[in-house]
């Protein structure tokens, strides 16, 4: 089938899981589209190569269309670059030393402390290349194809409505917001988001696998990814129309 699009959720630094995903499509050609759903660094110990393999590998190995969307972790890293932003970098949880080591060339470890220069090279993010951070500015913030709306985080209400991205005057909440509402009230076309693990929403709500709560979730107009790839989950691709799913695990 020609013009499918497959949506790939959130990586953060877990190159394997994202090499077993591609590794399990099928063969595209240069009517399909490959569209990663932003979130490529931290937690996981490969950021600097997901990046590498999504920017200078990955291109020249399909003939389909590629396109990078931003996550709130490179919009995060973005602002600590143009003036820092310590709460970003600080909480554990946010995986920011897994990301500095990688692109420093360091080994890490999970539960592993950060070291005084570790500390000094996350609160500026002066351990990115330029190119990466240029990168990481021109990564759009959405995009839309005959079969959906893909961003990375969801969509905001206002007015009594959910907007659509174009419509969205600050577009860093199109990778940040986060609210119930939006999984259980939104209609429409068709929308296809990470940032939010499928295991903090109501696993009864999905139409897929209910009996999975860490498989992806799908809601009446929305479609959840992000299926914790990077910290102990796994790398989930969905295909559209025919919706089919590829795993890491």
């Amino acid at each position: 089938m020609a013009n499918r699009t497959f949506a790939v959720g959130d990586i953060h630094g877990d190159l394997d899981a994202l090499l077993r995903v591609i590794g399990k499509l099928p063969a595209l050609d240069e009517n399909d589209t490959l569209i990663f759903l932003g979130d490529y660094v931290d937690r996981g110990m490969h950021s600097a190569q997901v990046i590498d393999f999504l920017r200078n590998r990955l291109p020249s190995q399909t003939k389909a269309r590629v396109i990078t969307l931003r996550g709130n972790h490179e919009d995060g890293w973005l602002r600590v670059v143009d003036g820092g932003w310590p709460e970003f970098v600080g909480p554990e949880g946010n995986g920011c030393l897994a990301c500095m080591r990688s692109f420093a060339g360091k080994s890490y470890a999970p539960g592993d402390a950060p070291d005084e220069q570790d500390i000094r090279a996350m609160l500026s993010g002066s351990f990115f290349p330029k190119d990466v951070v240029e990168w990481m500015r021109g990564l759009p913030h959405w995009y839309e194809d005959a079969h959906a709306i893909y961003v990375h985080a969801g969509l905001p209400f206002h007015d009594g409505r959910f907007l659509h991205p174009s419509e969205v005057d600050h577009k860093p909440v199109l990778l940040w917001v986060r609210t119930m509402q939006f999984f259980l009230d939104y209609r429409g076309k068709l929308v296809v988001v990470g940032h939010t693990s499928t295991d903090n929403l109501p696993p009864e709500l999905s139409s897929f696998t209910p009996e999975d709560p860490l498989d992806m979730w799908v809601g009446e107009n929305v479609i959840v990814t992000d299926t914790g790839c990077g910290k102990g989950g796994f790398l989930t691709c969905l295909e559209l129309p025919a919706r089919r799913t590829y795993e890491s695990r």
